[in-house]
């Protein structure tokens, strides 16, 4: 595999990948995007907005979208949607176009991260801890179809950035630059 791959994050909303992906493409060089922040920056409005509006299926055809344009870069890293593997085509781009990481966190730890957030539509719920226990029954083996690497979330974030960067460097994958 080149070593100017791009480097995918995926897992479940809070499992940290926009925190730990930053992180990462600060320390390797490469630009970082949030596919979440993508949408809202080319739609101009707020993701909970859109699912109000368009429902799950409209943002889900966004999502894929960005995700298309997104993966034909080189030498990003991109921190994805928690939902963005329950597209087949989704899944095919990101296994095909770079490294997958998958950062897996139980429901509980999720719900801590995520208890006071607003802008999680699907959590806006009677029972959110329910709903993560949900979501990663449903998404879990998905995530671990298409990751090259798992990492089991615990400790802060800084230390899940040097294991990442162990990893990676292990692999030949820490690149940075073009050339």
């Amino acid at each position: 595999m080149p070593a100017k791959e791009n480097i995918y994050f995926v897992g479940l909303m809070g499992a940290g990948k926009t925190t730990v992906g930053r992180q990462l493409a600060k320390r390797l060089g490469r630009r970082f995007a949030d596919s979440d922040h993508e949408i809202e920056s080319r739609t101009g409005v707020r993701i909970p907005l859109i699912f109000e509006i368009e429902g799950e299926a409209g943002f889900r055809s966004r999502e894929a979208a960005v995700l298309e344009a997104l993966t034909r870069e080189q030498d990003l890293v991109l921190a994805t949607g928690g939902g963005a593997v329950l597209d087949a085509r989704n899944r095919a781009n990101l296994k095909n176009s770079g490294i997958v990481i998958y950062l897996c966190a139980q429901p509980r730890q999720l719900w801590e991260r995520t208890r006071h957030s607003r802008n999680r539509p699907l959590l806006q719920v009677a029972d959110p801890l329910a709903r993560l226990q949900e979501l990663y029954a449903q998404r879990d083996p998905l995530y671990r179809e298409i990751a090259d690497i798992v990492i089991e979330c615990g400790g802060g974030f800084g230390h899940l950035v040097k294991r990442l960067e162990h990893e990676l460097s292990r692999r030949g994958e820490t690149g940075s630059g073009t050339g």
